[in-house]
């Protein structure tokens, strides 16, 4: 199959090009594609080399699939132009989830809905993610009424600047900031740019992304997300109250049961999901789970993923994945 991978120097395309190799899709043909000033580099992707190439060199290469991981207004220009071409893409990108005519996909989710007319499929946010594969198992059991989500979101998830920040932070060397402020032995209650009603446009994905994943508008989400300084995974305190009350040792092996689960959750041994032990892994970890005593039928729950694996370009890829297994590319 020949695959397109658009931002191929970036943190999350770099990352695509390792599980695409780790998972053994199917590459016959690679295309790496980054911006005018990238054209020409050279990158490795499984022992061979390979040349990255224009947009409109990738387009007029015509490859199967085309995933995409080069921001917002790059995709807004140039999905539409893949997909007119018969590519379909699938894109990292905050473009185009809320669109009402395209899939926003977790495949453990709701990759049933695809068909071979979606030439432009969305990958949902890194934070919503490893919430919704956690949360959509006990949904079907239970019914979610209203979720109340804080997360701690690792510096990866703003890119290569914030990571040389921070690093430089530790160092005590002064240089390029992609925050405001200190993020090293800082805490930063701010994730994207600030709405009118107040929340951060990183909130507000998780709250309308939640819904449209999980096909439930009655799903009532709100949201607080807060970057830390560490490298490896988000984190998340999820207070979740249902519609039906639940037996904690079903609603255990429910999640255990639930594909692209792990619960790690032994307090007696103090083990219990942390960022470093999700780093380079695929899974959603999920642990600290208890009543909420102070209200019926509520849980809370702690969920850890590495942001840049299944956060971004391992479902990517599962959608892929997805759409070559069913012969939908």
């Amino acid at each position: 199959m020949k695959v397109a991978v658009v931002g191929a120097t970036g943190l999350v395309g770099t990352k695509m090009l390792q599980v695409l190799a780790e998972r053994n899709f199917p590459v016959s043909e690679l295309l790496p594609v980054a911006s005018e000033k990238s054209v020409g580099k050279e990158i490795t992707f499984r022992d061979k080399t390979y040349k990255v190439v224009s947009m409109t060199d990738a387009i007029a290469a015509k490859p199967d699939v085309a995933l995409f991981s080069a921001g917002g207004s790059t995709s807004l220009e140039w999905a539409p132009r893949f997909a007119e071409a018969g590519i379909t893409v699938i894109d990292n990108s905050s473009a185009w989830r809320m669109d009402p005519a395209r899939p926003l996909i977790v495949p453990e989710i709701n990759a049933d809905i695809l068909t071979a007319d979606d030439k432009i499929i969305a990958n949902p946010n890194c934070s919503t993610i490893q919430m919704v594969v956690a949360l959509n198992p006990l949904h079907k059991r239970y019914g979610i009424k209203r979720v109340v989500v804080s997360t701690y979101q690792s510096v990866t998830g703003t890119g290569v600047k914030a990571v040389t920040q921070l690093e430089n932070e530790r160092k005590g060397v002064s240089g390029e900031m992609a925050y405001k402020y200190q993020i090293d032995l800082n805490v930063i209650p701010q994730i994207d740019v600030f709405l009118d009603n107040g929340y951060t446009k990183e909130e507000m994905k998780m709250v309308l992304e939640t819904k449209k994943i999980m096909r439930d508008d009655n799903i009532r989400v709100t949201s607080t997300t807060v970057r830390i300084p560490v490298m490896g995974g988000h984190s998340e305190s999820v207070n979740v109250e249902f519609a039906q009350d639940f037996d904690l040792a079903e609603l255990r092996s429910l999640l255990e049961a639930a594909p692209g689960v792990v619960v790690t959750d032994d307090i007696a041994n103090q083990l219990y999901p942390m960022p470093k032990d999700a780093h380079e892994k695929d899974e959603v970890f999920v642990g600290r789970l208890r009543r909420d005593e102070t209200q019926e039928n509520t849980l809370n729950m702690w969920i850890v993923s590495d942001n840049l694996r299944k956060g971004a370009a391992t479902n990517a890829v599962q959608i892929a994945e997805y759409l070559a297994e069913k012969g939908l590319l």
